[in-house]
């Protein structure tokens, strides 16, 4: 019989579910987090409850918020079980799950962050972390430079006492500190994008500038905002996640988290009114979190989006099935090894090629489930920060993209919204409706597609890149996407 998650059931739960080893009434919030989705559950969560197994640092527990729809329906998700989470690692025949207990409460989702602003006034909330997608920090995404004219920018400029956007949230917050001559806290970014720490800085600054320019001097001045490197990759949760969690272990989760067993967190160390003791528990501190960041955003996250568009454009649904199809598979190795990691900078203590063996026996496990509409989604911020700055790379050493613009007509292609067997999808996407037009209107003219330049920015501008794309993109379409990635294999273009 399976039993419900939540704190009175623990003794009950079956013996082959791990649960926390300490006691709820211990624990005392130091974590505000932004973005409580899967990703965060399986990673940062996991982390704390490794550290208060251990017996160390109760005082650095989490207490979750958030400002979207999405995250009111996670907080209703939570509350029946008292915020705790079942985690499976998926290990091919050796899935382990565990019950973390790190988060002890949940901000209420309003119309807007005045909750989460109150809830900071909390002096003992001495960080707030952040996992808000790589589109959520109001970039340029061609220059990744902030943009002041963002809507959630110019709103919350405007609306300082009931900010809807996370970075209005965060300087109302640092006001009030700062007013209540309290201590700021640490601001945390656990997101994709480079240099991470620095452009949530430029976000909550460059919101000051638009407010009050001592607020903006005070923050610049006086709030840390630390770098880091986060990888696990977890999948969508679906029906199919909670009737496996029934099933193999025999636990009813509302909201489980299904994921692959590695997991890393290289963050800088920058905490100046403290942090929790992170290194106990598998966290590299290190002033170079630069390096590798860049290594894993250029590797990994590039070739999430290598395999991502072929597969979809193939009718393949898994990532493990799209590993093991020669050519997509194919492609991968040969975009990696010829034109990716030859111009990402070395890391300390890491081989490169070392690494990308791992990252694709990662994408491989097929007990993972990820899949290639969760890798797809989201390209107009995505390729911006995981493909486009290794084109950029090669075409200032004068290298070849031959590969990297054949990914970029990919992606295009499968902005068009069909298989090549000609069934339709839903590009999911915030900028959708005009990716959709643009290249549909590339079948005929593939410079519709590359005068997207808050996308595509000066790389547009190559002749090299834009013959490249033009070939890749017409044999996409004249021939398909299974006889282009043969021709691209085989050497030709």
């Amino acid at each position: 019989m399976s039993q419900s998650l939540n704190l009175a059931n623990l003794a009950n739960l079956p013996s082959g579910v791990a649960k926390p080893r300490y006691g709820r009434e211990t624990l005392k919030a130091g974590i505000l987090h932004i973005g409580v989705g899967n990703f965060h559950r399986a990673h940062q969560a996991v982390y704390l409850d490794d550290l208060f197994n251990a017996g160390k640092d109760r005082d650095w527990a989490l207490i979750g918020a958030g400002i979207r729809a999405g995250d009111r329906t996670m907080r209703e998700a939570l509350e029946p079980q008292d915020w705790l989470t079942t985690v499976v690692e998926l290990e091919p025949g050796a899935n382990i799950a565990r019950v973390t207990g790190a988060m002890v409460g949940f901000v209420p989702v309003n119309d807007d962050g005045s909750a989460i602003v109150d809830a900071l006034d909390d002096p003992a909330l001495r960080i707030v972390s952040l996992t808000v997608t790589e589109g959520g920090y109001c970039i340029d995404p061609a220059t990744g430079s902030f943009n002041p004219e963002h809507p959630d920018i110019v709103h919350d400029a405007a609306h300082m006492h009931a900010p809807k956007g996370v970075f209005g949230v965060l300087l109302a917050a640092l006001k009030r500190r700062r007013d209540n001559g309290q201590a700021p806290f640490t601001v945390m970014s656990c997101d994709n994008i480079p240099h991470n720490g620095q452009v949530a800085r430029d976000a909550v600054a460059g919101l000051a500038d638009l407010v009050d320019p001592a607020l903006a001097a005070y923050v610049r001045e006086r709030v840390a905002f630390p770098s880091s490197m986060v990888d696990r990759i977890t999948p969508a949760t679906t029906d199919r996640e909670r009737a496996m969690l029934v099933e193999r272990f025999g636990v009813k989760d509302n909201w489980p988290v299904f994921c692959e067993p590695f997991r890393q967190w290289v963050l800088e160390d920058n905490f100046p009114t403290g942090r929790p003791a992170l290194e106990n528990v598998g966290v590299t501190f290190t002033p170079d979190v630069a390096a590798f960041e860049l290594m894993k955003l250029r590797i990994l996250n590039g070739g999430h989006a290598t395999i991502a568009y072929p597969a979809g454009l193939l009718g393949i649904h898994f990532v493990h099935d799209a590993m093991a199809d020669p050519l997509v598979r194919g492609f991968l190795d040969k975009l990696e090894t010829e034109e990716i990691i030859p111009c990402v900078p070395p890391v300390p203590g890491v081989d490169l090629r070392e690494y990308y063996q791992l990252i694709a026996r990662r994408f491989a496990n097929p007990d993972v489930g990820d899949t290639i509409p969760r890798l797809a989604q989201d390209g107009s911020n995505r390729q911006p920060k995981f493909i486009l700055p290794s084109t950029r790379d090669r075409l200032q050493a004068g290298a070849d993209v031959t590969g990297l613009a054949l990914e970029s007509a990919l992606w295009c292609r499968y902005c068009a919204g069909t298989t090549d067997t000609g069934e339709p999808f839903k590009l999911d996407d915030p900028n959708a409706g005009r990716l959709t037009s643009a290249a549909l209107a590339a079948k005929d003219n593939p410079s519709s597609f590359l005068d997207l330049r808050d996308i595509f920015g000066d790389v547009a501008d190559a002749p090299q890149f834009r013959s490249r794309f033009e070939t890749s993109l017409n044999s996409l379409w004249r021939d398909g996407t299974r006889a282009t990635l043969q021709r691209y294999l085989s050497g030709g273009t």
